[in-house]
Protein backbone atom coordinates (compact mmCIF):
# COMPACT_ATOMS: atom_id res chain seq x y z
CA UNK A 1 0.00 0.00 0.00
CA UNK A 2 3.14 2.62 0.17
CA UNK A 3 2.89 3.55 -3.54
CA UNK A 4 -1.15 3.75 -3.08
CA UNK A 5 -0.42 6.67 0.02
CA UNK A 6 2.12 8.03 -2.06
CA UNK A 7 0.36 8.18 -4.94
CA UNK A 8 -2.54 9.68 -2.97
CA UNK A 9 -0.38 12.67 -1.53
CA UNK A 10 0.73 13.32 -5.02
CA UNK A 11 -3.33 13.58 -5.95
CA UNK A 12 -3.73 15.17 -2.60
CA UNK A 13 -1.38 18.06 -3.11
CA UNK A 14 -2.26 18.52 -7.09
CA UNK A 15 -5.80 18.92 -6.23
CA UNK A 16 -5.24 21.51 -3.78
CA UNK A 17 -4.23 24.08 -6.10
CA UNK A 18 -6.65 22.90 -8.38
CA UNK A 19 -9.71 23.30 -6.81
CA UNK A 20 -8.64 26.34 -5.26
CA UNK A 21 -8.93 27.62 -8.82
CA UNK A 22 -11.70 25.50 -9.92
CA UNK A 23 -14.94 26.83 -8.80
CA UNK A 24 -13.53 30.26 -9.22
CA UNK A 25 -13.07 30.00 -12.57
CA UNK A 26 -16.59 30.43 -13.59
CA UNK A 27 -16.87 33.23 -11.35
CA UNK A 28 -14.13 34.56 -13.10
CA UNK A 29 -15.63 34.24 -16.68
CA UNK A 30 -19.13 35.43 -16.03
CA UNK A 31 -17.51 38.59 -13.51
CA UNK A 32 -14.79 39.87 -15.66
CA UNK A 33 -15.48 38.36 -19.01
CA UNK A 34 -19.33 38.70 -19.18
CA UNK A 35 -19.97 34.68 -19.84
CA UNK A 36 -23.09 33.25 -20.10
CA UNK A 37 -23.62 29.82 -18.98
CA UNK A 38 -24.18 28.61 -22.27
CA UNK A 39 -20.39 29.33 -22.93
CA UNK A 40 -19.21 28.21 -19.59
CA UNK A 41 -20.99 24.84 -20.68
CA UNK A 42 -19.05 25.20 -24.06
CA UNK A 43 -15.98 25.79 -22.40
CA UNK A 44 -15.94 23.11 -19.75
CA UNK A 45 -17.28 20.41 -21.93
CA UNK A 46 -14.84 21.21 -24.69
CA UNK A 47 -12.15 21.00 -22.13
CA UNK A 48 -13.36 17.60 -20.67
CA UNK A 49 -13.51 16.05 -24.09
CA UNK A 50 -10.31 17.10 -25.74
CA UNK A 51 -8.58 15.72 -22.10
CA UNK A 52 -10.76 12.50 -22.23
CA UNK A 53 -9.69 11.56 -26.08
CA UNK A 54 -5.69 11.45 -25.12
CA UNK A 55 -7.07 8.92 -21.99
CA UNK A 56 -7.31 6.05 -23.98
CA UNK A 57 -3.55 6.41 -25.68
CA UNK A 58 -2.00 7.47 -22.57
CA UNK A 59 -3.28 4.12 -21.39
CA UNK A 60 -2.40 2.36 -24.29
CA UNK A 61 1.28 3.64 -24.18
CA UNK A 62 1.56 2.74 -20.70
CA UNK A 63 0.70 -0.57 -21.20
CA UNK A 64 2.72 -0.83 -24.48
CA UNK A 65 6.29 1.19 -22.94
CA UNK A 66 5.09 0.94 -19.31
CA UNK A 67 6.54 3.94 -18.41
CA UNK A 68 4.00 4.81 -15.76
CA UNK A 69 5.44 7.21 -13.80
CA UNK A 70 7.26 9.06 -16.17
CA UNK A 71 3.87 9.96 -18.10
CA UNK A 72 2.11 10.30 -14.41
CA UNK A 73 4.60 13.30 -14.15
CA UNK A 74 4.06 14.88 -16.92
CA UNK A 75 0.49 15.28 -17.04
CA UNK A 76 0.79 16.24 -13.41
CA UNK A 77 3.14 18.88 -14.35
CA UNK A 78 0.94 20.34 -16.83
CA UNK A 79 -1.42 21.55 -13.68
CA UNK A 80 1.48 24.03 -13.22
CA UNK A 81 1.50 25.48 -16.80
CA UNK A 82 -2.48 25.93 -16.20
CA UNK A 83 -2.24 28.31 -13.29
CA UNK A 84 0.76 30.22 -15.39
CA UNK A 85 -1.73 30.24 -18.20
CA UNK A 86 -4.86 31.67 -16.27
CA UNK A 87 -2.54 34.41 -14.82
CA UNK A 88 -1.87 36.06 -18.05
CA UNK A 89 -5.22 35.14 -19.34
CA UNK A 90 -6.87 38.03 -21.02
CA UNK A 91 -10.10 36.73 -22.69
CA UNK A 92 -12.69 34.18 -22.15
CA UNK A 93 -10.84 32.57 -25.17
CA UNK A 94 -7.50 32.52 -23.23
CA UNK A 95 -8.88 30.96 -20.24
CA UNK A 96 -10.72 28.21 -22.55
CA UNK A 97 -6.79 27.58 -23.85
CA UNK A 98 -5.92 27.47 -19.94
CA UNK A 99 -8.68 24.96 -19.13
CA UNK A 100 -7.59 22.77 -22.16
CA UNK A 101 -4.38 22.23 -20.90
CA UNK A 102 -4.84 21.49 -17.65
CA UNK A 103 -7.64 18.67 -18.51
CA UNK A 104 -5.21 17.37 -21.12
CA UNK A 105 -2.81 17.18 -18.69
CA UNK A 106 -5.30 14.99 -16.27
CA UNK A 107 -6.13 12.86 -19.67
CA UNK A 108 -2.48 12.22 -19.35
CA UNK A 109 -1.89 11.20 -15.92
CA UNK A 110 -5.23 9.28 -14.59
CA UNK A 111 -5.19 5.98 -16.84
CA UNK A 112 -1.36 5.42 -15.56
CA UNK A 113 -2.02 6.60 -12.13
CA UNK A 114 -4.89 4.29 -11.95
CA UNK A 115 -2.55 1.39 -12.66
CA UNK A 116 0.10 2.29 -10.30
CA UNK A 117 -2.71 1.69 -7.64
CA UNK A 118 -3.68 -1.21 -9.44
CA UNK A 119 -0.38 -3.05 -8.95
CA UNK A 120 0.16 -1.85 -5.18
CA UNK A 121 -3.55 -3.00 -4.19
CA UNK A 122 -3.24 -6.04 -1.55
CA UNK A 123 -5.38 -8.75 -2.70
CA UNK A 124 -8.23 -9.10 -2.42
CA UNK A 125 -8.45 -5.07 -1.11
CA UNK A 126 -8.76 -3.34 -4.91
CA UNK A 127 -11.93 -1.31 -4.05
CA UNK A 128 -10.00 -0.04 -0.82
CA UNK A 129 -6.85 0.92 -2.22
CA UNK A 130 -8.88 3.26 -4.75
CA UNK A 131 -10.71 4.44 -1.85
CA UNK A 132 -7.62 5.40 -0.05
CA UNK A 133 -6.47 7.05 -3.26
CA UNK A 134 -10.03 8.99 -3.32
CA UNK A 135 -10.07 9.94 0.38
CA UNK A 136 -6.56 11.82 -0.02
CA UNK A 137 -7.36 13.29 -3.40
CA UNK A 138 -10.61 14.49 -2.05
CA UNK A 139 -9.25 15.75 1.34
CA UNK A 140 -6.92 17.90 -1.35
CA UNK A 141 -9.78 19.29 -3.11
CA UNK A 142 -11.39 20.15 -0.03
CA UNK A 143 -8.30 22.07 1.46
CA UNK A 144 -7.85 23.57 -1.71
CA UNK A 145 -11.65 24.96 -1.75
CA UNK A 146 -11.53 26.13 1.87
CA UNK A 147 -8.41 28.16 1.32
CA UNK A 148 -10.47 29.65 -1.60
CA UNK A 149 -13.19 30.48 0.23
CA UNK A 150 -10.83 32.04 2.81
CA UNK A 151 -9.38 34.23 0.27
CA UNK A 152 -12.88 35.23 -0.88
CA UNK A 153 -14.16 35.78 2.33
CA UNK A 154 -11.48 38.43 2.95
CA UNK A 155 -11.71 40.16 -0.40
CA UNK A 156 -14.73 42.56 0.65
CA UNK A 157 -16.19 41.46 -3.25
CA UNK A 158 -13.12 43.09 -4.44
CA UNK A 159 -11.61 39.27 -6.33
CA UNK A 160 -7.63 39.31 -6.76
CA UNK A 161 -8.06 36.24 -9.21
CA UNK A 162 -4.48 36.58 -10.31
CA UNK A 163 -3.35 36.50 -6.30
CA UNK A 164 -5.54 33.00 -5.77
CA UNK A 165 -4.15 31.87 -9.23
CA UNK A 166 -0.23 32.36 -8.15
CA UNK A 167 -0.75 30.94 -4.80
CA UNK A 168 -2.21 27.77 -5.94
CA UNK A 169 0.75 26.74 -7.79
CA UNK A 170 2.67 26.07 -4.60
CA UNK A 171 0.83 22.71 -3.61
CA UNK A 172 0.93 20.93 -7.21
CA UNK A 173 5.08 21.75 -6.84
CA UNK A 174 4.81 19.73 -3.81
CA UNK A 175 2.94 16.99 -5.85
CA UNK A 176 5.62 16.70 -8.39
CA UNK A 177 8.15 16.29 -6.11
CA UNK A 178 6.75 13.32 -4.68
CA UNK A 179 7.40 11.69 -7.25
CA UNK A 180 11.16 10.43 -6.47
CA UNK A 181 9.46 8.31 -3.94
CA UNK A 182 6.99 6.70 -6.62
CA UNK A 183 8.92 3.23 -6.97
CA UNK A 184 7.31 1.16 -10.05
CA UNK A 185 7.21 -2.27 -10.67
CA UNK A 186 9.52 -4.34 -12.07
CA UNK A 187 8.00 -5.03 -15.28
CA UNK A 188 7.52 -1.42 -15.97
CA UNK A 189 10.09 0.76 -17.99
CA UNK A 190 10.25 -2.24 -20.72
CA UNK A 191 8.68 -2.12 -24.41
CA UNK A 192 6.16 -5.54 -24.34
CA UNK A 193 4.06 -6.51 -27.36
CA UNK A 194 0.59 -5.18 -27.83
CA UNK A 195 -2.17 -4.93 -30.43
CA UNK A 196 -3.97 -1.45 -30.08
CA UNK A 197 -7.44 -2.40 -28.48
CA UNK A 198 -9.35 -1.69 -31.29
CA UNK A 199 -8.21 -4.37 -33.28
CA UNK A 200 -9.52 -6.80 -29.79
CA UNK A 201 -12.61 -4.73 -28.76
CA UNK A 202 -14.65 -7.93 -29.97
CA UNK A 203 -12.80 -9.84 -27.43
CA UNK A 204 -13.05 -7.61 -24.36
CA UNK A 205 -15.43 -8.81 -21.23
CA UNK A 206 -19.07 -8.73 -22.19
CA UNK A 207 -19.15 -6.82 -18.92
CA UNK A 208 -16.19 -4.02 -19.67
CA UNK A 209 -18.65 -3.12 -23.07
CA UNK A 210 -21.87 -2.87 -21.31
CA UNK A 211 -20.54 -1.05 -18.81
CA UNK A 212 -19.20 1.46 -20.99
CA UNK A 213 -22.48 2.05 -22.78
CA UNK A 214 -23.72 3.01 -19.57
CA UNK A 215 -21.02 4.87 -18.56
CA UNK A 216 -21.69 6.88 -22.01
CA UNK A 217 -25.49 6.76 -20.99
CA UNK A 218 -25.35 8.06 -17.48
CA UNK A 219 -22.64 10.88 -18.24
CA UNK A 220 -24.85 12.31 -21.04
CA UNK A 221 -27.19 13.43 -18.43
CA UNK A 222 -23.79 14.73 -15.83
CA UNK A 223 -22.89 17.67 -17.17
CA UNK A 224 -19.84 19.77 -15.34
CA UNK A 225 -19.70 20.28 -11.64
CA UNK A 226 -19.80 24.26 -12.97
CA UNK A 227 -23.67 23.79 -13.21
CA UNK A 228 -24.13 23.05 -9.37
CA UNK A 229 -21.72 26.14 -8.74
CA UNK A 230 -24.06 28.31 -10.81
CA UNK A 231 -27.28 26.82 -9.45
CA UNK A 232 -26.21 27.23 -5.79
CA UNK A 233 -25.47 30.84 -6.91
CA UNK A 234 -28.74 31.67 -8.51
CA UNK A 235 -30.72 30.59 -4.99
CA UNK A 236 -28.91 33.76 -3.24
CA UNK A 237 -25.67 32.24 -2.56
CA UNK A 238 -22.89 34.79 -2.62
CA UNK A 239 -19.30 33.73 -4.26
CA UNK A 240 -17.73 33.12 -0.99
CA UNK A 241 -21.01 30.71 -0.24
CA UNK A 242 -20.97 29.29 -3.43
CA UNK A 243 -17.16 28.12 -2.50
CA UNK A 244 -18.28 26.69 0.48
CA UNK A 245 -21.18 24.84 -0.74
CA UNK A 246 -18.47 22.73 -2.81
CA UNK A 247 -15.95 22.54 0.07
CA UNK A 248 -19.11 20.58 2.04
CA UNK A 249 -19.35 18.65 -1.54
CA UNK A 250 -15.65 17.22 -1.42
CA UNK A 251 -15.39 16.82 2.55
CA UNK A 252 -18.45 14.76 2.47
CA UNK A 253 -16.55 12.10 -0.57
CA UNK A 254 -13.49 12.62 0.89
CA UNK A 255 -14.58 10.97 4.60
CA UNK A 256 -16.81 8.26 2.72
CA UNK A 257 -14.39 7.50 -0.10
CA UNK A 258 -12.52 4.76 1.87
CA UNK A 259 -15.89 3.46 3.50
CA UNK A 260 -17.81 3.06 0.14
CA UNK A 261 -14.20 1.32 -1.44
CA UNK A 262 -14.14 -1.37 1.99
CA UNK A 263 -17.77 -1.88 0.98
CA UNK A 264 -17.69 -2.74 -2.53
CA UNK A 265 -14.77 -4.96 -1.44
CA UNK A 266 -17.25 -7.25 0.13
CA UNK A 267 -20.72 -6.28 -1.24
CA UNK A 268 -19.29 -6.27 -4.95
CA UNK A 269 -19.04 -3.15 -7.11
CA UNK A 270 -22.63 -3.19 -8.62
CA UNK A 271 -24.18 -2.55 -5.49
CA UNK A 272 -22.02 0.31 -4.96
CA UNK A 273 -22.54 2.00 -8.25
CA UNK A 274 -26.58 1.19 -8.55
CA UNK A 275 -26.72 2.98 -5.11
CA UNK A 276 -24.73 6.02 -6.60
CA UNK A 277 -26.65 6.53 -9.71
CA UNK A 278 -29.98 6.45 -7.10
CA UNK A 279 -28.32 9.33 -5.19
CA UNK A 280 -27.22 10.79 -8.33
CA UNK A 281 -30.87 11.05 -9.31
CA UNK A 282 -31.86 12.22 -5.90
CA UNK A 283 -29.48 14.92 -5.84
CA UNK A 284 -30.00 16.53 -9.12
CA UNK A 285 -33.78 16.29 -8.96
CA UNK A 286 -33.33 18.21 -5.30
CA UNK A 287 -31.44 20.92 -7.23
CA UNK A 288 -33.81 21.04 -9.64
CA UNK A 289 -36.41 21.63 -7.27
CA UNK A 290 -33.91 24.47 -4.94
CA UNK A 291 -36.59 25.05 -2.05
CA UNK A 292 -33.93 27.22 -0.24
CA UNK A 293 -30.62 27.57 1.06
CA UNK A 294 -30.09 24.45 3.51
CA UNK A 295 -31.69 22.38 1.07
CA UNK A 296 -29.09 23.22 -1.36
CA UNK A 297 -26.98 22.40 1.42
CA UNK A 298 -27.69 18.92 1.89
CA UNK A 299 -28.02 18.36 -1.68
CA UNK A 300 -24.24 18.90 -2.02
CA UNK A 301 -23.24 16.32 0.82
CA UNK A 302 -25.28 13.97 -1.12
CA UNK A 303 -23.77 14.46 -3.86
CA UNK A 304 -20.38 14.12 -2.07
CA UNK A 305 -21.78 10.48 -1.08
CA UNK A 306 -22.68 9.51 -4.84
CA UNK A 307 -18.59 10.90 -5.56
CA UNK A 308 -17.37 8.40 -2.74
CA UNK A 309 -20.14 5.22 -4.33
CA UNK A 310 -19.18 6.17 -7.54
CA UNK A 311 -15.43 7.52 -8.59
CA UNK A 312 -12.89 4.91 -6.65
CA UNK A 313 -15.33 1.60 -7.00
CA UNK A 314 -15.92 2.04 -10.45
CA UNK A 315 -11.93 2.53 -11.82
CA UNK A 316 -11.94 -0.70 -9.37
CA UNK A 317 -14.68 -2.47 -11.50
CA UNK A 318 -13.13 -1.66 -15.00
CA UNK A 319 -9.50 -2.97 -13.61
CA UNK A 320 -11.34 -6.23 -12.43
CA UNK A 321 -13.17 -6.96 -15.50
CA UNK A 322 -10.12 -5.79 -18.11
CA UNK A 323 -7.43 -8.08 -19.65
CA UNK A 324 -4.13 -7.52 -17.39
CA UNK A 325 -2.33 -6.98 -20.36
CA UNK A 326 -4.66 -3.63 -21.21
CA UNK A 327 -5.74 -2.67 -18.00
CA UNK A 328 -4.17 0.88 -18.54
CA UNK A 329 -5.55 0.91 -22.32
CA UNK A 330 -9.31 0.12 -20.40
CA UNK A 331 -8.73 2.33 -17.55
CA UNK A 332 -7.75 5.10 -20.10
CA UNK A 333 -11.01 3.99 -22.61
CA UNK A 334 -13.39 4.33 -19.52
CA UNK A 335 -12.35 7.64 -19.14
CA UNK A 336 -12.46 8.33 -22.57
CA UNK A 337 -15.95 7.35 -23.21
CA UNK A 338 -17.14 9.11 -20.36
CA UNK A 339 -15.09 12.50 -21.46
CA UNK A 340 -16.97 11.96 -25.12
CA UNK A 341 -20.06 11.90 -23.28
CA UNK A 342 -19.56 15.15 -21.37
CA UNK A 343 -18.98 17.67 -24.26
CA UNK A 344 -22.42 17.40 -25.42
CA UNK A 345 -23.48 16.66 -21.75
CA UNK A 346 -22.01 19.94 -20.63
CA UNK A 347 -23.01 21.86 -24.11
CA UNK A 348 -26.82 20.51 -23.69
CA UNK A 349 -27.02 21.32 -19.99
CA UNK A 350 -25.94 25.22 -20.73
CA UNK A 351 -28.36 25.41 -23.75
CA UNK A 352 -31.64 23.68 -21.31
CA UNK A 353 -30.14 26.27 -18.80
CA UNK A 354 -30.34 29.41 -20.47
CA UNK A 355 -33.44 28.49 -22.92
CA UNK A 356 -36.24 26.88 -20.31
CA UNK A 357 -34.47 26.93 -16.48
CA UNK A 358 -32.08 26.30 -14.75
CA UNK A 359 -34.32 23.00 -13.18
CA UNK A 360 -34.36 21.76 -16.63
CA UNK A 361 -30.90 19.80 -17.12
CA UNK A 362 -30.82 18.70 -13.88
CA UNK A 363 -34.04 16.55 -14.21
CA UNK A 364 -32.80 15.81 -17.82
CA UNK A 365 -29.45 14.69 -15.85
CA UNK A 366 -31.50 12.14 -12.88
CA UNK A 367 -33.68 10.56 -15.62
CA UNK A 368 -30.69 9.98 -17.58
CA UNK A 369 -29.28 8.21 -13.88
CA UNK A 370 -32.17 6.28 -13.39
CA UNK A 371 -31.75 4.75 -17.08
CA UNK A 372 -28.43 4.19 -16.31
CA UNK A 373 -28.95 2.22 -12.99
CA UNK A 374 -31.86 0.19 -14.42
CA UNK A 375 -29.15 -1.14 -17.14
CA UNK A 376 -26.91 -2.29 -14.30
CA UNK A 377 -29.85 -3.61 -12.37
CA UNK A 378 -30.86 -6.21 -15.81
CA UNK A 379 -27.99 -6.93 -17.48
CA UNK A 380 -24.74 -6.48 -15.35
CA UNK A 381 -23.20 -9.11 -13.16
CA UNK A 382 -20.33 -8.44 -10.22
CA UNK A 383 -17.49 -10.51 -11.60
CA UNK A 384 -13.59 -10.41 -12.85
CA UNK A 385 -11.74 -10.68 -16.09
CA UNK A 386 -11.41 -14.37 -16.76
CA UNK A 387 -8.90 -15.22 -18.93
CA UNK A 388 -9.93 -17.65 -21.21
Amino acid sequence: MRNVIILGLISFFADVGTEMVYPIVPLYLTAVFGATPALVGIIEGTAESLASLLRVFSGYMTDKYQNRKKVAFAGYSMGIIYKLLLIIAGSWTAVFGARAVDRIGKGIRTAPRDVMVSQAAEKGKLGKAFGIHKALDMAGSALGIMMAYLILRESSGNIDYRRIFLISMIPGILGLMLFFFVKESEQNNSEVTIEPFWKNIGKLDSQLRMYLVVVFMFTLGNSSNTFLLLRAKSVGFDDAGVIFMYFIYTITASALSMPFGKMSDKAGRKKLLVSGYIVFAIVYLGFAVSLNKPFVALMFVMYGAYTAMITGVERAFVSEISPPELKGTMLGLHSTVAGIALFPASVLAGQLWTSFGPEVPFVFGACMSLGAALILILFMKNGIYIED
